[in-house]
Formats: C-alpha cells, sequence, structure tokens
C-alpha cells in the first residue's frame, strides 16, 4: 500500500515538472518572440528616413502629383516632404540653416549661389531642365496681343520680383533687352513666387503676365500669347537641382537626385511641359 502511495506521489510530482517546464517553455518562447519583434521594428524605424526638398513652385506639380509617389514606392523605407517657392526664397531659408537635404532651383543664379557657399555639394548638382518664358493674359482677355513685344499695351502687369523671383529676373532681362523694361515695370505689380503672378493673371487682377510655359499649362484659365524671343535671353531657363551640404541624408538625397535624371522622371516632366536640358 506505501509502495502503490509512494509511486502515486512520484508520478504527480513528475506530470507537475513537466507542466511547469512546459509553461516555461511557452513564457519563454513568446518572450523571445516579442524581443524579436521588438528588435525588427526598432531596425525599420532606424531605416526609414524623411527627405526634405526645397524646390521651385513651378515644380510643385509634378513633384507632388508624380515624382514624389513614385520614388516613395519604388524606396519605401523613404519618405520625401516638399517645401515649395521662389529660389530666390528658398536660398535665403538654407543660408539661414533651414532643413533641407535636396534643392532644385529655377535658375542657376541661386544654385550657383550656394555652391559658392559651400552650402551645395558642387559634384552634386546637375542642370537638369528647361523652361520657357512666356506672356500671358486671361483665357477671356478682350486684349489683342500676338507678340511678347505687345505686353506694352495692357494696363496692369504682373511679374515676379526680380530681387528673388527667377522669372521675374528672365522677364526682366527679357525687356531690357528689348528695350520694354522701362515702361513695363511702371504699371506691373511683382509677385513673391510665379504662382502668384499666374493667379493674379487668372483672377483677372493684371491684364498679361510673365510666367514659365509649364505654369501657364496647369491651369485652363490663362492663355499663352507668345513666348519671350530667344535672342532677349543671355541663357535659357535652366533648373539645377543638388545635394544640401548640411543633409543629414547625403545617400538618401544622392540617390533622389539620380532619380530625377532617370528616364521615367523625365517623360513625367516633359509631360508638365519641362525640357531636358543638354549643354
Amino acid at each position: 500500500m506505501k509502495r502503490k502511495k509512494l509511486t502515486a506521489i512520484l508520478m504527480t510530482a513528475a506530470l507537475a515538472g513537466v507542466m511547469v517546464f512546459g509553461c516555461g517553455s511557452n513564457s519563454s518562447d513568446e518572450e523571445n518572440t516579442k524581443n524579436t519583434s521588438a528588435d525588427a521594428q526598432d531596425e525599420e524605424k532606424e531605416e526609414s528616413v524623411e527627405l526634405l526638398i526645397a524646390a521651385a513652385a513651378s515644380l510643385e506639380y509634378s513633384y507632388e502629383d508624380e515624382l514624389i509617389p513614385m520614388f516613395e514606392e519604388e524606396n519605401p523605407g523613404i519618405t520625401v516632404k516638399g517645401t515649395y517657392d521662389s529660389s530666390g526664397k528658398l536660398q535665403t531659408q538654407i543660408e539661414e540653416g533651414i532643413e533641407a537635404d535636396v534643392f532644385m532651383s529655377a535658375a542657376t543664379k541661386q544654385m550657383n549661389a550656394l555652391v559658392e557657399e559651400s552650402l551645395v555639394d558642387k559634384d552634386s548638382v546637375v542642370n537638369l531642365l528647361e523652361n520657357k518664358i512666356v506672356l500671358i493674359t486671361s483665357v477671356d482677355s478682350g486684349l489683342e496681343l500676338s507678340d511678347f513685344t505687345d505686353i506694352t499695351k495692357a494696363e496692369t502687369i504682373a511679374i515676379g520680383d526680380p530681387a528673388s523671383v527667377p522669372v521675374g529676373q528672365y522677364s526682366e532681362e527679357a525687356l531690357t533687352n528689348l528695350g520694354l523694361w522701362e515702361e513695363v515695370s511702371a504699371k506691373a505689380s511683382f509677385g513673391t513666387n510665379v504662382t502668384e503672378v499666374l493667379n493674379w493673371v487668372a483672377e483677372g487682377s493684371a491684364d498679361a503676365g510673365i510666367v514659365y510655359a509649364t505654369d501657364a499649362a496647369t491651369t485652363d484659365k490663362v492663355k499663352v500669347v507668345a513666348e519671350a524671343p530667344a535672342e532677349s535671353l543671355a541663357e535659357p531657363a535652366i533648373y539645377p537641382v543638388g545635394v544640401v551640404t548640411a543633409s543629414a541624408n547625403k545617400e538618401a538625397a544622392q540617390k533622389f537626385v539620380e532619380f530625377l535624371q532617370s528616364e521615367e522622371a523625365i517623360k513625367v516632366f516633359e509631360e508638365y511641359g519641362f525640357i531636358q536640358y543638354n549643354e
């Protein structure tokens, strides 16, 4: 009888040990799984990059609607956030220390200045695109304009501020070379960026204005009268892009710059009216 009782006690103890061991093993496995999952999440967070792009206002539609989504799809670990304004304002902000990884200007002047100040990596800069300078009126304008020089017939004129807006600088250059700047500037309102100039004409606040061809193509509220004569500009409107020296994400930034040079990206730019620049 004692032997049977002892055997029963031993069997119960052994079973309890197995159960404890089993529970301990499951708990350990669960803990390992949690740790592995946490490590994977931490690694994913470390690999995630937010790329900050400072780009000319005339690039906003092509960037936001097409190019940024395309790039993010091809590079799941990178998200891109764009800031758009006149190239002169963006130049000043970069000089003042704004966080940015890539700068794309609507003129070489601003890019060259930042390169000279060692604020953009010289070796990363690429002259990527070309744009056209055009005279526009509202689509329902009664003005009879057919030539770029007909801008003098308008009573109110919208132009980008030559002090900071590249399209304004091109406008001033073209009109000066055509002998019209003094007359036109006397009745001009100066916009802070090309989008503002476009909107003034589209809304009828100005009889005529000078913008990029790509901006005119973004709305059916304006019509293009004529392009600025080629001889009125020393060089075409060139869009350079480069990596900001202070970028904390230079590898990703360079990847974005290279993406913009790809055949698929150039095709998108061309759909928005840009021309691939060839020196």
